[in-house]
């Protein structure tokens, strides 16, 4: 399909989400939430996150007051549309006790049709991995399909980016290519925000549309693309994925794992930041009375001990193995089962983890210690 872009006004933008709840959208979008921006439910423009940004470091996340007057002059979210979608807590079967047999309930229906507004390309990114993961093989996730075929959304080019990204490296933003409805850029330099939108889907361009959007002008386009461009240039953290299959397995003894886990707490919050990490558990739960039954699906973390748990104990004891674990299987594995990095540069695990431990400084101190290893050349 032949990409097709407008230009949108502060009411056309307001019109958009005005647009999607009258198609029976429930509208997320960022939202300042417990002093984070969150995933949450809007009912209009006036709910996004106007004059706020974020201070994002290594152990940091900061919202602080903005003047631009933009409503997306940030960056990601605390969770990733994974949250939305790939649902931490939901019951998959209930059951009752009824004459002295157990009777299967139904489950409640999916959740309404719905739509994400602000999705950076990093997000976008992490929803085609999750696709490959849950939809492309042969067992399908039928409560991430149910949740995901109806999603309609509405991304925002990165024309800036925050100090811990490093999407450019892994070619999953700050431009947002495909996997979108709509995605907009905003301009807000000169008063009152305008924004360029290029329509992805029919269904983009149905909406642009009724919302009486004007054909954007060629020179938009070129401003968004030279202002993406600058901020991946303007990038300073990288991770070569093309090399890391082979690094990791030539390193897998490396006294370095024994480094970062002296560091690590083990808590897990770099797998339930991550757009990508898709890792469950089941736990069985029953009434006191023993008549009625439930089973429920939770997300679980490689950096839990009991995680890989089997008869007679678990197979990965230290924090060294369970570190090395998650690494490896982001940056290598992942490629050799599913055709792709598990990353895409988003950078919430460097600034949730409690301690600051960067994905992008350990796989360059791996580099070093694979360059200092090497024999020198003659």
């Amino acid at each position: 399909m032949r990409r097709k872009s407008y230009r949108l006004d502060a009411t056309g933008l307001a019109a958009l989400i005005g647009r999607l709840h009258e198609q029976g959208y429930a509208v997320y979008g960022p939202r300042v939430d417990d002093d984070a921006l969150h995933w949450r439910r809007i009912r209009s423009v006036e709910d996004l996150p106007r004059g706020w940004t974020q201070e994002l470091a290594p152990a940091r996340a900061r919202l602080v007051p903005d003047s631009s007057g933009g409503l997306f002059h940030h960056w990601t979210c605390a969770e990733g549309l994974k949250a939305m979608l790939h649902l931490p807590l939901v019951r998959v079967m209930a059951a009752r006790r009824e004459n002295g047999a157990f009777r299967i309930l139904h489950n409640p229906p999916p959740a309404a049709k719905c739509a994400f507004f602000g999705a950076r390309p990093c997000d976008l990114a992490a929803l085609a991995i999750l696709d490959r993961v849950l939809l492309g093989d042969r067992y399908v996730d039928d409560i991430y399909r149910a949740r995901r075929e109806n999603a309609f959304l509405v991304a925002v080019h990165c024309t800036e980016s925050a100090p811990t990204c490093f999407c450019a490296s892994l070619g999953t933003g700050p431009r947002a290519r495909s996997g979108f409805d709509i995605a907009l850029a905003e301009f807000a330099e000169a008063g009152e925000p305008e924004y360029f939108a290029e329509a992805g889907s029919p269904a983009g361009i149905d909406l642009l549309e009724a919302c009486g959007a004007q054909p954007a002008p060629p020179e938009m386009a070129r401003q968004v693309e030279q202002a993406c461009t600058r901020a991946a240039g303007a990038q300073k953290r990288s991770v070569n994925a093309h090399a890391a299959p082979a690094l990791i397995d030539a390193l897998f003894e490396s006294p370095h794992w024994d480094r970062v886990a002296r560091r690590c707490l083990a808590c897990g919050n770099c797998t339930m930041v991550c757009p990508t990490c898709f890792c469950v558990n089941y736990e069985d739960r029953n009434s006191l009375d023993g008549q009625e039954a439930e089973r429920w699906r939770l997300w679980d973390s490689c950096f839990s001990q009991s995680f890989t748990y089997i008869h007679g104990g678990s197979v990965r004891t230290s924090l060294k193995s369970r570190y090395r674990q998650w690494l490896s299987h982001k940056l290598a594995r992942w490629q050799a089962q599913f055709g792709t990095p598990g990353c895409t540069g988003c950078g919430r695990c460097i600034v949730w983890c409690p301690v600051g431990i960067d994905i992008t400084q350990e796989f360059q101190e791996l580099q070093a210690a694979a360059a200092a290893a090497a024999p020198p050349r003659e």
